[in-house]
């Protein structure tokens, strides 16, 4: 399968990222990553302080996943909002993202990983951009061009 060019937005296509890739491996990549993001020294307090109930958050960051991925439509929320409230800076979506990645090719078949990583860079992008422009910032994308 061909992976989308980093400059190519994956999420402007129709379909799942990935014809292998099953709601099983997206429940595993979620449940795994948390559990490392829950210990890790820098994002781990991060989560601590706004995650309340933590089955309900893997559930609907798993429907989130699905949404992305398989283009399931269960994600129903709004994932910029909460994020925008947080005290993010850039060290915390470079960790998540380390992390992300790390979890993604222990869990994933290299294909599906890489796929996941496209898209949780775009994100990554995404919510760092509209941090910036939420205090009267500009940021370029970095990290779809790692």
């Amino acid at each position: 399968m061909n992976v989308p060019a980093m400059t190519d937005n994956p999420l402007t296509h129709p379909g799942a990222a990935h014809p292998d890739l099953r709601e099983p491996m997206i429940a595993e990549l979620v449940r795994t990553f948390y559990a490392r993001a829950r210990q890790d020294k820098l994002i781990g307090p991060v989560f601590a302080a706004a995650v309340e109930d933590w089955d309900e958050h893997i559930a609907k960051i798993t429907d989130f996943w699905s949404g992305v991925m398989l283009r399931s439509g269960r994600y129903n929320g709004r994932p910029m909002r909460p994020h925008l409230i947080l005290p993010l800076k850039g060290e915390h979506f470079d960790r998540w993202l380390d992390l992300f990645e790390i979890t993604a090719h222990e869990v994933c078949p290299p294909e599906i990983a890489q796929a996941f990583i496209v898209r949780a860079r775009r994100i990554a992008d995404s919510f760092e951009m509209a941090r910036a422009s939420q205090r009267g910032e500009f940021a370029a994308p970095r990290h779809s061009l790692r």
